[in-house]
Formats: structure tokens, sequence, C-alpha cells
């Protein structure tokens, strides 16, 4: 088992799936495998870049077969182990599960069935024999896939960020004055710890629970006049609602409600842990907030009014200033790993011949 980073809790390995060398690095091949979906086009890694936090920072909400919209963001893959319930409603309980989902979403990878996927794997010469040395003999089934890909996202941990070295490893340099004067606002007046929660031992900086902020019963229950449309990476113009009356309308998307059937789940969507959130963005489960100024500011104002809303939800009355070293401070929380990581992915694509340390250089140079 791969050391715990500094700020992380003991990482959660389920008796049933330890993590063999063996079956990570398949599960990190099948991640970033296009041939996994329907058509051979659409891998794990393409809502997961690894170049852009394991996330996608060009899209709100993601973009399944064929063009195929899909209602929510990408959430990133780092420190997923540590997630309780996954997806952004929590409807699954194990990666071994979760793994499933996008190979058979109708709008996601599009596999018309287990077996599909399955037989597909054992035809690609790539895989020839490495179930076996992972499962002790065991070639690809329903579970052996499932946990291959659950192995190599249990390995995706990230910590001893400035932050940790800050707060548990004692370099008193380790923050700005900004930096903390940051932290001691989203500890103290922002109030940002009641989800986010940050431990004396460690931090995950979720409560792994689910809450109503606004945002999904605003798009549900009207969306503005305007809309920012983004046309390239970094350009965006605001178009009317009237411009758009022939593109594909949002879909209907209550959050938590759709696994519970309990209405004061409407609108709740999981607490996303807060680590590496500088290359995770956009943000929230719709992707509707472009930057981390943009978060602060929603939250300032106390987010968007609802029958079910969070009752921790309020306006925090913050100054510029205190804004400034809000986001300041969630700058500081990017693991010291994350270079390695995406280096890694890339060199497991099947066919990819670029070394992973060319990988990691040219990552640090576009940071």
């Amino acid at each position: 088992m791969p050391p715990v980073p500094l700020g992380l809790p003991p990482l959660p390995v389920p008796p049933g799936n330890p993590l063999l060398q063996a079956r990570i690095e398949l599960g990190r091949t099948l991640f970033m495998d296009r041939r996994l979906s329907h058509n051979n086009t659409l891998s794990c890694g393409m809502c997961h870049v690894p170049e852009q936090g394991f996330t996608s920072n060009e899209l709100g909400t993601a973009i399944g077969l064929e063009g195929q919209s899909i209602r929510r963001n990408s959430p990133t893959i780092f420190n997923v182990a540590y997630v309780e319930q996954l997806f952004h409603d929590g409807r699954e309980f194990s990666l071994e599960n979760q793994a499933w989902g996008p190979l058979l979403a109708g709008n996601e990878m599009a596999n018309p069935s287990i077996g599909y996927v399955i037989e597909k794997i054992r035809a690609l010469p790539e895989y020839a024999g490495r179930f076996e040395a992972a499962f002790a003999g065991r070639g690809p089934d329903m579970q052996t896939v499932g946990e291959a890909l659950a192995a190599y996202q249990r390995t995706m941990v990230s910590g001893n960020s400035r932050f940790d070295r800050w707060r548990y490893g004692g370099e008193a340099q380790a923050l700005t004055q900004e930096e903390q004067d940051g932290f001691r606002l989203f500890a103290g007046k922002a109030a940002c710890v009641a989800c986010h929660t940050v431990g004396e031992k460690h931090a995950l900086f979720s409560d792994n629970r689910f809450h109503n902020t606004g945002i999904g019963y605003a798009r549900t229950h009207g969306l503005p006049k305007k809309h920012r449309v983004q046309l390239a990476p970094g350009k965006f113009v605001e178009v009317e609602d009237k411009a758009l009356d022939s593109f594909e309308k949002p879909q209907p998307d209550v959050g938590r409600y759709e696994v519970t059937l309990d209405p004061a789940d409407s609108w709740a969507y999981r607490t996303p842990m807060l680590r590496n959130v500088a290359l995770t963005g956009p943000y929230m489960h719709d992707g509707s907030l472009a930057t981390l100024v943009d978060v602060v500011e929603f939250y300032d104002r106390g987010g968007i009014d609802n029958p079910q809303r969070d009752p921790a939800m309020r306006p925090l009355g913050l100054t510029a200033g205190e804004k400034k070293a809000i986001v300041a401070f969630l700058g500081c929380l990017t693991g010291d790993n994350v270079q390695r990581l995406v280096a890694e992915a890339r060199a497991a694509m099947p066919g990819e011949t670029i070394p992973a340390k060319d990988v990691a250089s040219t990552y640090k140079r576009a940071y």
C-alpha cells in the first residue's frame, strides 16, 4: 500500500480488493483506454483529464459519446478513495460498483451490456494475461474489471500541500500571511468548515454529506435571460436565451432526491473535497461557477434562496480583502504529487509512447 501523504487519514481499502501493483497498473490502463466506450472514442480519462485536475476545465458539464450532453460536472478523482457515497447525488457506495455506471450509461460510454465490455477486453491483445496475473488466474469479468479500476483510483491520493506542511507539519513559513488569514476566515467568519471539515490530525475538506445551496433549484426553476457561453478555452460571450432555443434544453436534475425520493433532499448534492481545488474548475455540480472568485462571491451572498436551502447558507458580509484571502488560501491546497500522477496516467495509455518523465516536464511547463 502506498504511504499516505501528510494531511490525509489512513486509506480505506476493502479486504477483498488489496492494492496490488498489478491491479493498480491494469486499472490505470483501463481508465485511459478509449476502446472501453461503445465506438472506441471515449475513455474515463477524457472526462477526467489528467492535466486538468482529473476533471475537465473547458466544460461545465461533461460530454459523452457522440457529443451527448451529461447533466453534471466531471468530479475530480483526486482522493476519491475517501468519498463515502459516489457521484454528485451519492447513488453508489463503492468504487468497484461505481466504475460500471459510466461504462453503461447511454449518454456516457454507452456500452450495450456488461458482457459487451468483457468480451471486448478479452479480445484486445494489450490485456492478454494481465487480468490473470492481477487476480490469481481470473480473467476479465464484471468483478475484476471493477476491482482493477477501483484499485487505480484508490491510489490517486494527493496531500502534503503547503497547507498540510503548515498545519500538520509545523512549517510556520509554508503559507503567506494572506493565506493564513484566509484559513482563519475559512474556519471562522465564513464558516466554510461547517461542510468542508478540517480535523486536528488530517483534513478531507468535506463532511461527505449532501447540501442544497440553491444552484440546482435555480437551474430547475428558470434560467437567467443571458448565458455565458464558452467558444474556446478562455473565450466567452453573453448569449440571450432566445438564441439558444434550437439547442438541447437543460435536463431535469433534482439532486439527492433522485436517490432517496425524500423531498427534503431536493437539489442537494454531495460536498466536494477541496484538495487540489485550484486545478479543478469550473465548480459546483453543474459547473456553473467558473472560478474560485465566483465561488466565494456565491457563498458570500448566501447562495440562492429556496424552500429546501441548507440552513447553514446565509450572507457572510465578507470584505473584498477577506474574499481575496480565502481564494489565496484555497490555492495552497494543491498536493505535491500532482505532476507524477498526471505522468503515470498519460504513460499508461494503450499505444502511448511518451515517457512518463517527458509528460511530467510538459505538465510542469504548462502550469
